[in-house]
């Protein structure tokens, strides 16, 4: 039995897999487009994407609005396929990544990391100041129940308009998490249990517009039998990360893709993120100097996350990730899944996507056979 697809208003990916979006330059074009080239969907990560210009620490916006479009661009040279944006809502430069990804024809904005309530306002306005219809699909990601509720009520009152999808981040996920620190191993927030309340609070606004509202589970999807899995509970599709890290095309440095094969069960550790978020990531000698009261001051330059205190963040996280994207572990630290020591190699994306397709075949035939047994 062949991947289904995921259907997301009239997107229509031939397998049900969507390449988590991973800043700081983790997943870009080189990454999105070979995932969108195999039928997922692709994502690029807007944040700290103009890393790289000479003038992001003098004018952030510009820099990161001009690294967002080229790589959009280079992203459709690449592919013709399914391509999307993560842009998270504490970023300051959110609406200027927002509206740049609309009118560079990104087909789905996937937007987490606080709750995205004014999210449609962008796309209409930038319908109503261009005078074109831009069908750019907008997907909240949300940890809850309650989340994914609240979002589609005020979206619906204030702009008339429904979630295209819902992406929901379990407590295996990688990066900064929507848990509080004592919720990450507790069972009633694992995504087993949280994905069939999303699923069936999601119902009753799928009958008012008359739409279906995809649910696509994230956080912890490893292989192709998980994926079986969630979509038994009544996900349409997975969200995976950590796996598309260890391959060839992931726009990282080989040095951070190796520290995943290098890792152990015992270095996943949770660090309480600058951000004021806990986060998953690899353990390390960063990670440990500044659990150790370690302080490495720093002038902020690129004022890039809303919630971030300087005078009580040890460092600059976003120094850290940009020097873990370059390989230099030592100065910072590389984010990651819970499955992530269960990486041994790495591969192609074509590679990855063939066992995972395999997997879910196996995983289906079982339990076919189980059934007439």
């Amino acid at each position: 039995m062949p991947f289904p697809t995921l259907n997301i208003g009239d997107l229509v990916a031939r397998i049900p897999i969507v390449q988590g979006g991973m800043g700081v330059g983790i997943s870009l074009s080189r990454l999105a487009s070979a995932v969108a080239n195999e039928g997922g969907i692709g994502v690029i990560a807007a944040a700290m994407i103009g890393m790289k210009e000479p003038d992001v620490a003098k004018n952030p916006i510009e820099a990161n609005v001009r690294a967002l479009r080229r790589e959009l661009q280079k992203a459709r040279e690449l592919t013709q396929g399914i391509v999307g944006v993560n842009i998270m809502v504490a970023l300051t430069t959110f609406g200027e990544m927002v509206r740049t990804s609309i009118e560079e024809r990104a087909d789905i904005i996937f937007s987490g990391a606080g709750l995205p309530l004014d999210l449609p306002r962008h796309l209409r306005d930038a319908c109503d100041q261009k005078k074109e219809e831009f069908r750019t699909k907008l997907v909240p990601i949300v940890s809850s129940a309650r989340a994914a509720s609240v979002i589609a009520r005020k979206w619906i009152s204030r702009f008339d308009y429904v979630p295209d999808a819902f992406v929901v981040e379990g407590p295996k996920a990688g990066g900064h998490l929507g848990f509080k620190a004592e919720e990450i191993d507790d069972p009633s927030h694992s995504l087993e249990a949280v994905i069939p309340q999303v699923v069936e609070a999601v119902k009753p606004f799928e009958d008012e517009k008359g739409r279906r509202i995809p649910v696509i589970a994230a956080g912890g999807v490893y292989t192709g039998e998980d994926i079986t899995r969630f979509l038994e509970l009544g996900a349409a599709g997975v969200q995976m990360g950590t796996r598309f890290v260890a391959t060839h095309e992931c726009d990282a440095d080989d040095r951070f893709k190796q520290a995943y094969v290098d890792a152990t069960e015992q270095d996943v550790t949770i660090i309480k993120s600058p951000v004021g978020m806990p986060g998953r990531a690899i353990g390390n000698s960063f990670i440990e100097a500044m659990r150790e009261g370690a302080r490495k001051p720093f002038k902020c330059v690129f004022k890039c996350i809303s919630t971030c205190e300087q005078e009580k963040t040890p460092y600059c996280i976003a120094a850290a990730l940009i020097n873990a994207m370059k390989g230099n572990l030592e100065k910072g630290f590389a984010f990651s899944g819970a499955n992530v020591f269960r990486v041994d190699r790495i591969q192609s994306v074509h590679e990855l996507v063939s066992s995972l397709q395999q997997e879910f075949e196996e995983a289906i035939a079982k339990r076919f056979g189980m059934l007439r047994a």
